[in-house]
């Protein structure tokens, strides 16, 4: 008998971690992520307050929910947000707090951040010239967000992840310096395929530059890349280390290499929308729950109703693949 004090799905994953978009509105606008002009954010009466957001991480918790990731949008635009790291911290069960975002806005919050309790951090980082940074962003930055990685690092954090979305046509140049500052500054690096959450609609499988073709081009810079044993089955990253020892890089290949298989994950979107899938269709309303009064009892049901529906796989490599109405940065990374 499954126990029901964990959220377990038909194929018999455990969810225990938690994704935690604070809004969906952001300081740039990469373009696999965010319309350019015009993006129409959800009122803020119809985001989560703090409050929500720690009801629905204890309700989680109780559920056997010890991990939690920060996301946005850019999570760093959300007034306060170390406050509700610090109240997360101490949800009972709640080990593990990371946050991912554009880094912009990082160093001037990266030591209020540490004290609160968060404890990991992934910052995007698709090239290293102002040049690639601007056509993926449309909007400028780059010296602000290598400030911030630098700022993370002086504040004291060991665990950063550098991570850069493969686009071909537009990053290709940019594997080998990527690859070079990662190892010269201590940093883990993980490359991501392109995948079709852009807002405009113009994702197409010819764009997708694969782990794969990236490994090689590494290789060819830096020598053989040696496979990691993964401590955790349900990462999504498939992880190398340089044959010289130094550095780490990774490898998310959710179009070519899918890894739905070993999901524990599951989201909420910054107006309360419960998740199991990056790519789902179909929505749990949470919100609708905590401001209409509803209790824990229904909170714990209403998550177990969406792990329980959650599919097999995302099923971007099927022909019967429905793409999301909503884009990544309405959804939460």
């Amino acid at each position: 008998m499954t126990d029901s004090r964990i959220l377990v799905d038909a194929l018999g994953r455990i969810h225990n971690n938690l994704r935690i978009s604070v809004t969906d509105r952001c300081n740039i606008r990469c373009f696999y992520c965010m319309p350019n002009e015009n993006v129409q954010f959800k009122p803020r009466a119809e985001i989560l307050t703090f409050e929500e957001i720690v009801r629905f991480t204890r309700v989680a918790a109780s559920l056997g929910v010890n991990k939690l990731r920060i996301t946005g949008g850019e999570p760093l635009v959300r007034a306060d947000l170390p406050e509700l790291i610090g109240e997360l911290a101490s949800v009972p069960g709640i080990r593990d707090i990371a946050m991912t975002t554009n880094g912009i806005l990082l160093a001037d919050q990266i030591v209020a951040l540490k004290q609160a309790g968060l404890q990991r951090l992934n910052i995007s980082l698709d090239g290293l010239r102002e040049e690639t940074f601007e056509r993926i962003s449309r909007r400028p930055g780059l010296d602000r967000v290598l400030e911030g990685i630098f700022a993370a690092q002086r504040a004291g954090f060991e665990k950063i992840r550098l991570n850069a979305v493969a686009i071909r046509g537009i990053t290709e140049d940019e594997i080998v310096p990527l690859g070079e500052f990662a190892r010269r500054h201590g940093l883990e690096l993980r490359f991501i395929e392109f995948m079709p959450l852009d807002a405009e609609n113009n994702w197409s499988d010819d764009q997708v530059l694969s782990g794969g073709e990236i490994r090689e081009a590494l290789e060819n810079a830096f020598g053989s890349l040696l496979p990691i044993e993964r401590t955790d089955p349900s990462q999504p990253a498939t992880d190398y280390q340089f044959a010289d020892g130094i550095g780490v890089i990774g490898f998310i290949n959710p179009v070519t290499q899918p890894f739905c298989s070993d999901c524990n994950r599951l989201r909420i979107t910054a107006e309360g929308k419960i998740r199991n899938c990056l790519f789902s269709i179909a929505e749990w309303d949470a919100r609708e729950v905590m401001r209409g009064g509803g209790s824990d009892e229904q909170l714990c049901e209403l998550l177990h109703d969406c792990i329980r529906a959650k599919k097999p796989g995302h099923g971007i490599d099927s022909p019967d693949f429905v793409r999301p109405e909503r884009a990544m940065y309405q959804i939460g990374g």
